[in-house]
């Protein structure tokens, strides 16, 4: 019994580094652009509708790539936006704010680790904190909602230590402000086309 011990334990000492080295890891930024889907946040009581208006976005993000294919990824998005005031149909004025994202994904790769080119796929969750405008996020004066995303990309490797991607994420989150809007349905959608750079470890 002694002795299968001191095997298994020999094995797992033999097998950890190995094991440790199969796990990689990317850090990175990206920027580019939102569309917003469903924009409209609703009607103020005896006021005017607020729809959010598409525009730019930048961040950072976190992948662990422990298995050959498979992978966890973790990030935060600034997504600029505005509140578009609408009465009757008709613009009546804007107000600028921010939407911050936090999100995980698990990514699934179509090419193993440590090749030149990796196509990927990706789902998870994420939440948002919606701004009032006027108002920033770290004071309390934004509204968090949860929801769901998906997309894909390409994952390009430059070389050894430096990477370069492209993706395309649908995002559906639960509209905010509950007490405050009248007249909406349905989840707000953002598309998100970003591009970044990562440093590959």
């Amino acid at each position: 019994m002694l002795h299968r011990m001191r095997l298994a334990t020999t094995l797992l000492a033999l097998a950890l580094p190995g094991a440790l080295l199969a796990q990689t890891a990317e850090i990175g930024l990206h920027g580019g652009a939102h569309r917003v889907g469903n924009a409209s946040l609703g009607r103020f009581p005896d006021g005017p509708s607020i729809d959010l208006d598409s525009s730019w976005l930048f961040g950072f993000h976190l992948a662990l790539n422990n298995y050959r294919f498979f992978g966890h990824e973790v990030g935060y998005t600034y997504n600029r936006t505005n509140w578009l005031q609408s009465e009757r149909g008709a613009g009546v004025g804007q107000a600028g704010t921010a939407i911050h994202r936090g999100t995980y994904n698990f990514v699934v790769h179509a090419t193993p680790e440590g090749t030149a080119v990796r196509p990927y796929v990706g789902a998870g969750g994420h939440f948002q904190n919606f701004v009032f405008p006027g108002y920033s996020g770290v004071s309390g004066g934004g509204s968090t909602k949860f929801g769901i995303n998906y997309g894909g990309g390409l994952k390009f490797r430059v070389s050894p230590v430096l990477g370069l991607r492209f993706d395309v994420h649908d995002y559906r989150t639960a509209k905010p402000f509950n007490s405050l809007f009248t007249d909406r349905s349905g989840m707000v959608r953002q598309m998100q086309f970003s591009i970044g750079f990562s440093l590959l470890l």
